[in-house]
C-alpha cells in the first residue's frame, strides 16, 4: 500500500474513531447516584407571635387537647413545660443534666420516650426536657406548652413560608431549593452556627446563632462588642429588660448601621447588647445570634438532614424595624395586662407609669387586647393616653413612645 493510500485510510477510518472517543469523553453522565425524591409529609398553618417567632399546635401522645409549641433552631433539643408535664401527669426522670441560657444555668428532667403529633406527622421516641415556661406565656399572651428544636427538626426537611404563614414538612432526601434565593451551609452542633457580617464604628465578621425562637433582630455579647470595637465611644445604648431562659435579663439596646447575612444587606438594625455571664455564646466561639423579627423577612427550608439552610427574601423583606422604646414590660398574667418591668429614666418611668399597674385602656380603647397593646408600643413618636388600675383606682397617664437611636 502506498504512503498516500495509508493517509486515505488514516483519513476515512481513524480520525472519526478518534473524535467519536473524544466526544463521548464530553458527554454528560448518564446515570448520577442520588437519594430519592424528599416527599411532602404535612402542611398546615401557623401562628406568628411577637417579633416573627412561630408558633405551632401539636398533640403529646394519646391526649386529645392540642398543646402550643415554639418552633426553635435556637434549642438543642425538645422539651415541655413543667405545669403541662404535671397536669399531664408524665413520668418525670430526674437527671444530673443542665442547660444555660441568657438568663441562667438550669438542671433538667425529662419525660422520656414520648410521640408528637402535628397534622399529618407523627414523630415518635422523643425525650422532653422539662422546664418551667410561664414567663414565655406571660410575654407572648397564649400559654407556651413547651418548644420544638433540634430533636424533632433532624429528622425532616421543614419549610417556613411567612408570606402565607404556613409550614410544610418532607422526609429527608433530594430537594431543589427554588430560584432566587441563597443556600447557607452552616456549622451545626445541635445548632445551627452561621457566620455573618456586623458592621458600625467597626466592620467585623463573625459566628452567631441562627434562632428562630428569638423575637428580636440582633443579639451581641458585651465580649464581643467591646473586644471588636463594634461601637465608638459615644455610642448610645439604652438600658432595657429582655426575657430568657432563666428568666428577666438586663440589657442595653441600640442599633448597628448593617447586618449582613449571605448577600441581604439590612441597615440600621435594632441590637441588643447583654452581659453573657453564663458563657451562652462560649466567646470568642460566637459573637451572638441573629433571631425571628429579622429572619422572619425570608421564607425559610431548614434542612437539617444535610445540614442547609436556604433563605429566600419574601414579600416582609423590606418591612420597617420597630425603633420604638418605652423602658417598660408588659405581661399576660390571669388574664390581665400588667406592666412587669419599668427601666428608670424611661419614657415610662418618666410618665409615672409602676411595676403592677394593670393596663385598663389605651387611647380610650377599653378592654384592648394584649396584642393590641402590644402593638400601640412598638411605634416611636406615638402618642399614648394609657388607663391603668393601681391598687384598683383608675390613673389616665400619657406616654409619648421614645427611639433607640
Amino acid at each position: 500500500m502506498t504512503i498516500a493510500a495509508i493517509a486515505d485510510t488514516i483519513k476515512k477510518k481513524i480520525f472519526p474513531l478518534l473524535a467519536c472517543i473524544c466526544m463521548s469523553s464530553m458527554a454528560p453522565a448518564q446515570e448520577i447516584f442520588s437519594a430519592p425524591p424528599a416527599k411532602l409529609l404535612s402542611k398546615f398553618r401557623f401562628e406568628q407571635m411577637t417579633g416573627g417567632v412561630i408558633l405551632l399546635r401539636a398533640v403529646l401522645d394519646e391526649n386529645t387537647d392540642s398543646l402550643n409549641f415554639i418552633l426553635d433552631t435556637g434549642s438543642g433539643g425538645i422539651s415541655l413545660d413543667s405545669a403541662t408535664a404535671a397536669e399531664l401527669n408524665l413520668p418525670i426522670t430526674p437527671t444530673n443534666r443542665t442547660i444555660r441560657g441568657i438568663a441562667g444555668i438550669r438542671q433538667v428532667d425529662y419525660a422520656l420516650h414520648h410521640k408528637l403529633k402535628l397534622p399529618g406527622i407523627v414523630a415518635d421516641s422523643l425525650d422532653f426536657h422539662i422546664n418551667d415556661y410561664s414567663l414565655l406565656t406571660a410575654v407572648y399572651g397564649v400559654r407556651i406548652d413547651g418548644i420544638i428544636g433540634f430533636s424533632l427538626l433532624r429528622r425532616y426537611i421543614v419549610h417556613v413560608d411567612f408570606d402565607h404563614a404556613e409550614i410544610l414538612f418532607y422526609s429527608p432526601g433530594s430537594y431543589k431549593y427554588p430560584r432566587g434565593g441563597t443556600l447557607l451551609r452552616p456549622a451545626f452542633n445541635n445548632l445551627p452556627i452561621q457566620t455573618a457580617m456586623v458592621k458600625d464604628n467597626t466592620t467585623v465578621q463573625h459566628r452567631f446563632y441562627f434562632d428562630t425562637g428569638g423575637g428580636l433582630c440582633l443579639l451581641l455579647s458585651e465580649d464581643f462588642v467591646k473586644d471588636s470595637s463594634l461601637f465608638a465611644s459615644k455610642k448610645k445604648l439604652m438600658p432595657t429588660v429582655a426575657e430568657g431562659l432563666g428568666g428577666k435579663k438586663q440589657m442595653m439596646i441600640t442599633t448597628v448601621k448593617e447586618f449582613k447575612l449571605g448577600p441581604y444587606k439590612f441597615k440600621k438594625v435594632p441590637t441588643y447588647v447583654f452581659d453573657d455571664e453564663f458563657n451562652v455564646t462560649s466567646y470568642p466561639t460566637l459573637g451572638g445570634l441573629f433571631g425571628a423579627d429579622l429572619l422572619r423577612r425570608f421564607n425559610l427550608t431548614l434542612n437539617y438532614p444535610r445540614a442547609e439552610i436556604y433563605l429566600m427574601p419574601n414579600n416582609h423583606f423590606r418591612d420597617p424595624f420597630d425603633y420604638a422604646y418605652t423602658g417598660m414590660e408588659v405581661y399576660y398574667e390571669e388574664g390581665k395586662v400588667v406592666i412587669g418591668e419599668v427601666v428608670e429614666n424611661s419614657p415610662a418611668d418618666q410618665a409615672g407609669l409602676k411595676v403592677g399597674d394593670e393596663v385598663f385602656a389605651v387611647d380610650n380603647t377599653v378592654g384592648s387586647s394584649f396584642q393590641s397593646i402590644k402593638n400601640s408600643l412598638q411605634h416611636a413618636g406615638n402618642r399614648l393616653k394609657i388607663i391603668v388600675l393601681r391598687n384598683k383606682v383608675p390613673m389616665e397617664i400619657k406616654m409619648k413612645v421614645g427611639r433607640i437611636d
